[in-house]
């Protein structure tokens, strides 16, 4: 279970309650969850394929697990409890049938609303990563990222992709949606919010155009 007291918040983070956020530019952008999800599993691998979502999600399930979602512009959203699968029982499955090239060490993960995002395949394959179907016992809404999200509680929230409908093995790094915004490895407890300044730099800059970006999803919502 995560460390969710105030004080022990990773460095510049605030506590807040979890809401739709993002990117501005996809505040406008609501997906239509289909009725029969499914995944396309490719980039450079031999057998290129789709599965049906339900496939990946009847794989043994990790009930209840409980971490924080550190967002990139400061705020914290505590002691959330997903269940899911994990990512590393997905990427055995994926592998075995699409066969990753050896050389792959990135995989992207792409939503329905066209976000991609990238994570080191290490650092997807760690215990706590999970796609996941469920919040607090419930399953997730359109908001919160159905039909499923990628859950990596030791990175900013802008790894962890919402509506996922890709996973795409890689040999190098893509920045994806948040291009130079982004870092490659966006690990919490190193504060590495960008690749180009430090993350404490970044504090006041995403402190002062938080107020903004929150009310541009919030005029979405309505």
């Amino acid at each position: 279970m995560a460390d969710t007291h105030p004080n022990r918040l990773p460095r510049g983070q605030a506590p807040a309650a979890l809401l739709r956020f993002g990117l501005p530019w996809f505040a406008g952008v609501r997906p239509v969850v289909p009725e029969r999800p499914h995944v396309w599993a490719g980039g450079v691998v031999r057998r290129p394929s789709q599965f049906d979502l339900a496939e990946l999600l009847a794989l043994p399930r990790q009930h209840a697990r409980r971490a924080d979602l550190h967002c990139v512009t400061t705020w914290s959203a505590t002691d959330l409890s997903w269940s899911g699968v994990s990512f590393r029982a997905v990427h055995e499955l994926l592998a075995e049938r699409v066969q990753p090239h050896p050389g792959c060490r990135w995989v992207r993960f792409t939503g329905l609303d066209g976000y991609r995002s990238c994570l080191a395949l290490d650092d997807a394959l760690a215990d706590d990563v999970l796609l996941a179907d469920a919040l607090n016992g419930q399953q997730l809404t359109v908001d919160e990222g159905a039909p499923a999200r990628l859950v990596a509680p030791a990175h900013y929230g802008y790894k962890s992709v919402r509506h996922v409908c890709a996973i795409e093995y890689l040999r190098a790094y893509d920045s994806g949606s948040a291009r130079w915004l982004g870092h490659p490895r966006a690990r919490v407890a190193r504060e590495e919010r960008s690749r180009f300044l430090p993350g404490r730099a970044w504090r006041p800059i995403w402190r002062a155009l938080l107020p903004r970006v929150r009310a541009r999803y919030a005029r979405s919502h309505g």
